[in-house]
């Protein structure tokens, strides 16, 4: 699905841009930049556009999503009382110095995650809007610091979700394990391939049971769904951007059974891979 891509007004020697804008039409086509963006929508309804996620949103909406991510509101209605505060970063700013202290590990991980999208609940959501509230302007060092500490809020909360799938985010997380990176790297390179458990934990030195427990530790999911989470995003990213036929795509992305494929594609997304097409075409066509 074609895309465009956006400049955003962030100056180079700008921490942050903060836009605001009421009664937000929502009529920008699906798009990317080379940015952060911190999105807080209230008196909201429609759907969100992250990646290969299509979600519907009700009232306040707050997410993060990280540079290159394809992205896209659509309300549902005719004359909208929605409000759209938006903060962008630069990319950088995840290789900055900064990064490097202790005490920012949490957020230089809330920022790699967000290269996936990341959606908050309550109460998250109330206590950041207190915080975008009261920042005046990109230009003062109080509201910098209140922008690093809604950054902080947003990396201990526990009320979030990862929105897209790794390919369909062209997502390359950084790890600090360097096993879990030889997996994730090896999962990458062989993903069509029959991958089988005991191959992958002895490729880091471990049995297969300290090797489940660590993997599942390091990235809160089972090594078997992560597997397959990696799959199912082959596929969306092969749905949304080529013409191969759904035997097509679900042999490329892995699947030995066309049937295994369609009961595990509607089971996450519960569409059927034919229906989450058509679905993603109708919502990203403006």
């Amino acid at each position: 699905m074609k895309s465009i891509k956006e400049i955003t007004p962030i100056k180079s020697n700008d921490p942050f841009v903060i836009l605001k804008h009421e009664n937000a039409l929502f009529d920008y086509p699906l798009h990317f930049h080379d940015e952060y963006e911190l999105n807080l929508i209230t008196n909201f309804k429609g759907t969100r556009t992250v990646g290969d996620s299509i979600e519907k949103c009700e009232e306040t909406d707050l997410t993060l999503l990280g540079p290159e991510l394809k992205h896209l509101w659509k309300s549902e209605a005719l004359v909208s009382t929605a409000s759209v505060t938006t903060i962008q970063f630069q990319e950088h700013f995840l290789h900055s110095k900064f990064m490097e202290y202790n005490v920012s590990k949490d957020i230089k991980k809330l920022l790699e995650l967000s290269k996936r999208g990341i959606a908050f609940a309550e109460p998250t959501k109330s206590l950041v809007k207190e915080k975008i509230d009261a920042i005046e302007s990109n230009g003062d060092f109080k509201s910098f610091l209140i922008f690093l500490e809604i950054l902080h809020l947003l990396s201990i909360s526990k009320d979030y979700k990862v929105l897209s799938n790794p390919p369909s985010a062209n997502y390359n997380q950084e790890r600090e394990s360097r096993r879990i990176t030889t997996v994730i790297n090896y999962i990458r390179k062989n993903y069509q391939q029959d991958i089988k458990l005991g191959k992958v934990a002895q490729l880091v030195n471990m049995s297969e049971s300290a090797f489940s427990h660590f993997f599942k530790k390091r990235t809160s999911q089972s090594f078997t769904s992560y597997l397959l989470d990696y799959r199912l995003g082959v596929v969306t990213k092969l749905l949304i951007e080529t013409n191969m036929s759904i035997n097509e795509i679900s042999f490329a992305a892995g699947f030995n059974s066309l049937s295994n494929f369609n009961r595990a594609f509607k089971k996450k997304f519960q569409l059927s891979p034919k229906e989450y097409k058509t679905n993603y075409e109708r919502e990203t066509t403006r």
